[in-house]
């Protein structure tokens, strides 16, 4: 059921709602979802605030509209998620209207980092810890985060149990909120490990996203490797205009 008083807007609940039938079967390929009245009716929400979630749906290609027919689930989908965002990953795939299942795979610990041009924490003994993200119970994501230890104190009483949002983490417990990030893409071969978690074929290509956060107490307070499925996921990314002086 929809929660009011959640910070997730009701479109976005609505859509992650209309997924999760999907997903289950409810809404298989091909079938016409109930119209914007019905679901208006049915969760007790405003016709605009309907097809605003139908509408990220539709922009995701997990819907489709057919003139005088109505909205359609799409057959053969695969997702669209935009990871370029400050917000964090659970985030990002909320945005696009999946829901991401998280739990971790590797404990939260101090440990030293190995040698990486691109890592601001290279050669330092910093936090570690690795989540899995699933749809639908299929692993689609890895992420290796690195949390520099003097700006970050005391993470291991402050991580919660449940592979939460670190973002929402970051910002209520230690009052940070990143201010600028850069990122840097390539494709590598899924070592023996990587395979086995993400239940691929060792030497399948995965996307490798590198993403460093700054903050203003501290560049490069966060580091993240994110090794990522493009079988199930697509990764996509809106571009505004380019304005000219």
């Amino acid at each position: 059921m929809l929660n009011a008083d959640s910070p997730l807007p009701l479109y976005q609940q609505l859509a992650d709602e209309l997924c999760e039938k999907i997903r289950a079967g409810l809404y298989p390929p091909g079938a016409r979802i109930p119209s914007e009245h019905q679901l208006a009716a049915r969760y007790g929400l405003g016709r605009p605030t309907v097809r605003q979630a139908t509408e990220v749906l539709v922009r995701q290609r997990v819907l489709e509209r057919r003139r005088g027919a109505g909205t359609f689930v799409a057959e053969g989908v695969i997702p669209e998620v935009d990871l370029f965002s400050l917000g964090g990953t659970l985030a990002s795939f909320r945005r696009s209207g999946v829901s991401l299942e998280t739990r971790w795979v590797r404990k939260l610990a101090l440990r030293n980092v190995a040698p990486d041009p691109e890592n601001p924490m290279a050669g330092r003994k910093v936090h570690t810890v690795e989540r899995l993200g699933a749809i639908a119970r299929k692993p689609v994501i890895v992420e290796r985060l690195y949390f520099d230890p003097d700006l970050f104190p005391d993470l291991d009483a402050a991580l919660p149990v449940a592979a939460g949002s670190l973002s929402q983490l970051v910002a209520q417990r230690y009052g940070l909120k990143p201010r600028f990030g850069r990122q840097t893409f390539r494709v590598l071969a899924a070592n023996d490990a990587m395979a086995r978690t993400l239940k691929l074929n060792a030497g399948e290509p995965l996307l490798l996203v590198k993403r460093t956060l700054d903050f203003p107490e501290a560049p490069g307070g966060v580091f993240a490797e994110l090794f990522c499925r493009t079988d199930e996921v697509v990764f996509a990314q809106d571009i505004g205009a380019i304005h000219h002086a």
